[in-house]
């Protein structure tokens, strides 16, 4: 039987299973950092309150869980299991990604000797960590947060993605809007522009699918 308490309860066990305070993964999804405080699970007159669907959709995307995970964790039949093995990717700097020679043409970092970070979210064979430097993706991305990216993974409007350029600069934007001729991007800061850039300029396209808090 679907409830209050089990629902709040699916919530705070899938901020657990990727490291995260129920704050943290409120931050993770776009919300409010109070948006699933303990305060905010009640009315003022005691009634339940109970999280909107679009919330939920926010917060599995943002971790990149699966409906059929946080299905389990309310019903109560307790965590999701784990990965077999967690996967350890190369981590590089955005300075690093804006440098020549460092990607194949897939946009797969290339060479050896990598410091590598290991995962605590499922990804493919193919992912890499990007390290957030600077203030530029506030107030979603921090200094210091780590990007999980998916080269050559289908892209939407309204992903979150990286894109490199042939100049050598390395941004990380919404998909406003991708055509064989350009690709409009939107600013997670708002004190940076959108950028609508020529796909003859752009070297790579990287679909963020996992992001640190």
């Amino acid at each position: 039987m679907l409830s209050h308490d089990r629902v709040w309860a699916a919530i705070d066990a899938l901020a657990e299973r990727y490291s995260l305070s129920a704050s943290g993964l409120a931050r993770r999804a776009g919300l409010d950092s109070t948006a699933f405080n303990k305060s905010k699970r009640l009315s003022s007159d005691g009634r339940p309150r109970w999280p909107s669907t679009e919330s939920l959709a926010k917060i599995i995307e943002a971790t990149g869980a699966s409906l059929e995970e946080f299905t389990i964790l309310v019903e109560g039949r307790g965590s999701p299991a784990a990965p077999q093995s967690r996967m350890a990717v190369p981590l590089l700097g955005f300075a690093q990604a804006g440098a020549g020679g460092f990607f194949d043409d897939a946009g797969y970092p290339s060479g050896q000797g990598w410091d590598l970070v290991e995962l605590p979210a499922r990804a493919a064979e193919t992912s890499y960590a990007l390290k957030v430097q600077g203030d530029s993706m506030l107030p979603l991305y921090r200094n210091g947060d780590v990007l999980i990216v998916e080269p050559g993974a289908p892209t939407r409007k309204g992903d979150r993605v990286v894109v490199k350029t042939a100049a050598g600069e390395v941004m990380a934007k919404v998909l406003e809007r991708q055509t064989a001729k350009s690709i409009m991007l939107v600013s997670l800061n708002p004190a940076h522009p959108d950028r609508d850039i020529p796909m003859r300029d752009v070297e790579w396209v990287a679909r963020i699918v996992w992001a640190s808090q």
